[in-house]
């Protein structure tokens, strides 16, 4: 690899995430307009990833985030604990008791079926974590007193407000130096930047921060829509995975962001909500690592497979393994959580080895 990665002796945390942690409401196999009930669970795109460390790989990871201080983030919090994701550098808000000021985020979210897509509707507005600024958080004492490995952030909490960017360069100047690790995911989400200045905005805030990233995560989506570069040969479902075309595509991102020491790209062909094609490539040291393809992969719940791929990835990288490994470790762990409702992991990393060897799906007694 041609990043060193600080040792976990002199580390309080493997991992340290920066983002929203939102209630997931899950419909289960009806839809969120028809539907009676939900099932509850928490996820955010960059929380995942720390979950996903300590949940599955056993890594020690924190999470910071804030959260209104009412019933519904005492609830996100519970959920919070099961995963065993660190909160002491979660910070609670004073409620107004109406929501006016500050709120707790929700996301409502159908697994899809079929020909009918994954569906998702957020309810996000004025959360207590979007209104993070400069200076909340004491980014001295997590990487200068505590110490972490790495950083992980995203493009998810950069585009809730004005003021998230400003928050994740901060974290990413002082993790800078300490000699912490920064990935992040671009996790491009149209929803989520239109009302602020759509795709130029992410580019504007993107491009920023990119000169602090030493392993960049997205998809091919992700990299147009936030970097701007482009994959050549796709059609407008984005069906055709060439890996030769995102190759040139990432050697680009490289030429034109020279601090990046390895780029990750999941690779999906979503021929339907239920069947995918499923894989991944990590570009470093001048090379490219692409982990075994999964065609017709059968999906139970898509959300969180890109965020538990980046977990698998990086806990590759945090063990000591090589590229390749890291990305079949991603990509296996990826498919894995695709296999259980909810945002985040369910399995475990005797599974993820498992189907890394090509194990089937023999009953384990």
């Amino acid at each position: 690899m041609g990043f060193e990665i600080k040792s976990k002796e002199n580390c309080k945390w493997d991992l340290v995430s920066l983002g929203e942690v939102m209630l997931r409401l899950d419909p289960g196999d009806k839809r969120i307009h028809t539907t009676r009930n939900f099932q509850v669970w928490e996820g955010g795109g960059e929380y995942n990833v720390a979950r996903g460390l300590k949940r599955c790989f056993g890594m020690n990871t924190a999470i910071v985030t804030a959260l209104a201080d009412n019933p519904v983030g005492k609830l996100v919090q519970d959920l919070i604990y099961q995963g065993g994701v660190d909160q002491s550098h979660l910070k609670w808000v004073k409620y107004d008791g109406v929501g006016r000021t500050v709120r707790n985020g929700m996301n409502f979210t159908e697994a899809g079926f079929g020909v009918r897509g994954a569906l998702g509707c957020s309810d996000r507005g004025h959360t207590a974590v979007s209104q993070l600024k400069p200076g909340d958080i004491d980014w001295e004492k997590i990487f200068g007193e505590e110490g972490a490995r790495w950083l992980h952030t995203g493009g998810i909490f950069c585009a809730l407000s004005e003021t998230t960017p400003d928050v994740a360069r901060e974290a990413m100047q002082v993790a800078k130096k300490y000699g912490t690790i920064i990935s992040y995911d671009l996790n491009y989400r149209e929803s989520l930047w239109k009302a602020v200045g759509g795709q130029a905005k992410a580019q504007e805030v993107n491009k920023d921060l990119a000169q602090y990233i030493d392993v960049m995560i997205g998809n091919e989506e992700d990299f147009t829509a936030c970097l701007g570069f482009e994959v050549e040969g796709l059609d407008e479902n984005h069906s055709k995975l060439d890996v030769s075309s995102f190759q040139k595509m990432i050697e680009k991102a490289v030429a034109t962001y020279p601090n990046f020491k390895a780029v990750a790209t999941t690779l999906r062909n979503a021929k339907t909500a239920s069947f995918n094609d499923w894989g991944a490539v990590c570009y470093t040291d001048g090379k490219l690592h692409q982990s075994i393809m999964r065609p017709d992969l059968q999906i139970y719940d898509r959300v969180g497979g890109g965020d538990s791929f980046a977990s698998g990835l990086i806990y590759g990288f945090l063990t000591g393994k090589d590229a390749e490994w890291a990305v079949n470790c991603g990509a296996a762990h990826g498919a894995l959580a695709m296999t259980t409702p909810g945002d985040t992991t369910m399995v475990s990393l005797a599974e993820v080895e498992k189907v890394m060897k090509g194990g089937g799906a023999r009953v384990a007694r």
